[in-house]
């Protein structure tokens, strides 16, 4: 067997063994990398996020899809960390100046989990979050009501399972960027939020995009760089 020679450490590469951190991220994107907790350990978490705590201590760092057990771990190990046990995340680092607003409106308290994800996520990135709740398309009057609030966003994130509906209503009402995230939420026929997916990907609302099923993480991510990059609402008024 030929051995290749040792290269040696890799620039822009932190080698934990079982990971590389990407910690050039920051300088390419504006963004650090995120944990993604799900099959890893709860001790390799905590390490992960104190090995990017280190690498970028003025920012915010993110772990997402954490397993009580790890929620738990990382309470303990990062003390001021906060740990939201409802999006199944954890923030590690000093918040940053916030730049825009991205509207999370979710459809039920089931969809709760997928939008406190992208809530967070959302925050890390950069944008200030307005949460709107519970207003799914079975009482039109609730999303008619906070309409005003979803034309002051610079994107929105809505978050529905079930069929889906809330994006369409939402895009016919308001020209503001829309990432729609269809959930999990549903009962059999809903195919475990292909029924959502497929509904928001045939929206006949013009300016709808959509990630994967329960991504609030990828729709946070995205409504925040359009958030942070949009002009102030006083030039779009003066124009």
């Amino acid at each position: 067997m030929t051995h290749l020679p040792d290269q040696g450490p890799q620039p822009g590469v932190h080698d934990l063994g079982y990971a590389r951190l990407d910690t050039d991220r920051l300088e390419r994107t504006g963004d650090a990398e995120v944990v993604y907790g799900a099959g890893k350990t709860p001790a390799q978490i905590v390490e992960l996020l104190r090995t990017l705590h280190e690498t970028h201590p003025d920012h915010a760092v993110l772990a997402t899809r954490l397993s009580e057990e790890a929620q738990e771990a990382v309470a303990v190990a990062h003390p001021s960390a906060v740990v939201d046990p409802v999006g199944r995340t954890a923030v590690l680092g000093t918040p940053p100046v916030l730049r825009g607003t991205v509207a999370v409106v979710s459809a039920g308290t089931s969809d709760a989990p997928v939008a406190a994800e992208a809530a967070t996520t959302a925050r890390v990135f950069g944008a200030d979050v307005d949460l709107i709740t519970d207003v799914g398309v079975a009482g039109l009057h609730r999303v008619m009501g906070v309409r005003e609030r979803l034309d002051a966003a610079d994107c929105l994130v809505v978050v529905a399972g079930m069929e889906g509906a809330l994006a369409s209503v939402v895009g016919g009402l308001v020209g503001v960027p829309l990432v729609a995230v269809p959930t999990s939420v549903g009962y059999g026929a809903s195919f475990g939020g292909v029924a959502a997916l497929l509904a928001m990907l045939n929206s006949c609302a013009p300016g709808v995009s959509v990630v994967n099923i329960d991504n609030g993480f990828g729709a946070g991510v995205f409504a925040a760089r359009v958030a942070r990059r949009a002009a102030p609402r006083e030039a779009k008024e003066q124009s």
